[in-house]
Formats: structure tokens, C-alpha cells, sequence
């Protein structure tokens, strides 16, 4: 590293943004701090002169221009953007209403095209800049009980996967990271994990295991989250990033189990899907 970079990162009050903006101001960077309580993400990462706590709240336009003008008075550029901030809306689909499925794609998926959409300007007319969102395994691999949030994750990478091509030629980078199970706040129930408000006896039995399984994962999962935080610094330094980034191994062995599941249905059936080209007479 030859010179600091600002770091402006969501969801540093609690959990893995913690971690990243810790290690980001250990390894000399300006640091932009968010979340919807200044004071707490104070708390969390700890005083720091290269510290810019800012209040943001993704789903909330107006507090997301106010923090990219804070973070530009004061350091004077973006060099570098974590998309962390997210909930987990647990449930099987028909449990969780309307409303909490639009209030998940709210928080993490519009709320990273809300942030990414205030700071590619800066990064535009600077010529530089990395864009790094925090998808998870969930956005290759779905499964029941977690249908909103995958759906929100999906929906991050898709779009992750269009904008790299889109901002390449302005010197900007884009990766999305999908980790495992980290050992972070994600599924502390209540202020990060929620589940369905509609209760259907025929989900009951499945929907009681799907939340004794998240429950007994709590604080236990397999993934350090500091070291999380070391990569992600690894992937600034890199002159050509992945554009996806498979974090952990139960991430790992998730995504090559689904990449040989669709190789094997679409070799399964091939008299359906080679009839749909047209043939030479018909070009």
C-alpha cells in the first residue's frame, strides 16, 4: 500500500462491518463508519483519529447523500465501498407476509443499490474505486426456510454481476463476497433475525426445525470474521479482483455442489433443450 484509502462501509455497528472497519484503520486507512446510530458504532469499533462515524440508514435516501458528503468533507474522496448493512428474514415463504418480504429486499438489496448509487459518482469523476458487497452463500444456493433472504441475495448478485462490466471502463472494480456461516450478529433474533408473522400448521414441524437449526448455529458457526475482514483488505490491494469471491469452506463445497447440479440437469435432458434451437433450414 503506498497510501491510505478511505473506506466507506454500511453496517459497522455490531457484527462483521465491526470488523472490517477495524482492520481497515489498523492497516493505516481513513475509515467512514455507518450505521443508523453514530454512538453505537463508536462504541463498537472504538475511537479512532482516521474514525468517521456517520449516521446512515440504507433504506433512507436522504441519510445516504447526508453520509457521502460527510465522508467527502472530510477525507475528500471514496476509495473504497463495503456493502455490509443486511438482515436475515427467516420463514418459509406463505409465514412471512407481504410486508416482510419487502422490507428484506429493502434492507439488502435496495439498500446497497441506494448507497453504490450515491458513490459511483465520486468514484467516477476520481477514475478509481472498488465497490465490494456482502451477498452470502444464500445468493448461489437457496433453501426452504430462507426464501426472502435468498431471493434479496439473488437479487444482489445479479445486479453485482451487470455492474462490473458497467463501471470497469472508469477504473472501477466491483466484487461480490458470498460467505458461509461467520461467526457475526446475523442471526441474533430481534435485531438481525426475524421470522414469519404468519403461522400455518401445515409449516409448523418444518418451520420449528428451521428455527432450532439457525438457533443452535448462533455464535457457533465455523467462519472467523476478523479473517473475513484481512481478505477483504487482500482484494483492495489486488489490481484485478474477482468479481465474486466464495468465502469459506461450507460456502465453497455449497457452490460447487450447485454448479454440478446444473451441469447434471442440463445433461439430463437433452432432447428438451436441443429442440429448442432452430436448425439450419429454418435460420
Amino acid at each position: 500500500m503506498t497510501e491510505p484509502q478511505t473506506f466507506f462501509i454500511t453496517g459497522t455497528s455490531r457484527g462483521m462491518g465491526t470488523d472490517f472497519a477495524r482492520a481497515a484503520l489498523d492497516a493505516g486507512h481513513h475509515v467512514v463508519a455507518t450505521g443508523r446510530d453514530p454512538e453505537r458504532v463508536l462504541a463498537a469499533v472504538g475511537q479512532h483519529e482516521e474514525l468517521l462515524a456517520v449516521a446512515l440508514d440504507v433504506t433512507d435516501e436522504r441519510t445516504v447523500r447526508s453520509a457521502v458528503d460527510a465522508a467527502i468533507e472530510r477525507f475528500g474522496r471514496i476509495d473504497v465501498l463495503v456493502n455490509n448493512a443486511g438482515s436475515f428474514q427467516g420463514g418459509f415463504f406463505e409465514e412471512v407476509s407481504p410486508e416482510q418480504f419487502r422490507a428484506q429486499m429493502e434492507t439488502n438489496f435496495f439498500g446497497a443499490l441506494n448507497v453504490t448509487r450515491a458513490v459511483l459518482p465520486v468514484m467516477r469523476a476520481q477514475r478509481s474505486g472498488r465497490v465490494i458487497t456482502i451477498s452470502s452463500t444464500a445468493g448461489i444456493v437457496a433453501g426452504a426456510g430462507g426464501s426472502a433472504y435468498a431471493a434479496s441475495k439473488f437479487a444482489l448478485e445479479g445486479w453485482m454481476e451487470a455492474l462490473h462490466d458497467e463501471v470497469l471502463p472508469f477504473g472501477i472494480h466491483t466484487t461480490v463476497v458470498e460467505p458461509g456461516f461467520f461467526r457475526t450478529d446475523l442471526l441474533a433474533e430481534g435485531s438481525s433475525t426475524f421470522w414469519g408473522d404468519v403461522h400455518l400448521d401445515d409449516y409448523r414441524s418444518s418451520s420449528d426445525q428451521t428455527k432450532e437449526f439457525f438457533r443452535g448455529m448462533e455464535g457457533k458457526q465455523s467462519g472467523d470474521p476478523v479473517k473475513l475482514a484481512r481478505t477483504l483488505l487482500a482484494l483492495t490491494e489486488m489490481s484485478e479482483p474477482p468479481v465474486r469471491l466464495v468465502a469459506g469452506a461450507d460456502s465453497v463445497a455449497g457452490v460447487l455442489r450447485k454448479a454440478q447440479q446444473l451441469d447434471e440437469q442440463a445433461r439430463a435432458f437433452p432432447e428438451l433443450t436441443s429442440s429448442l434451437d432452430l436448425d439450419d433450414q429454418q435460420r
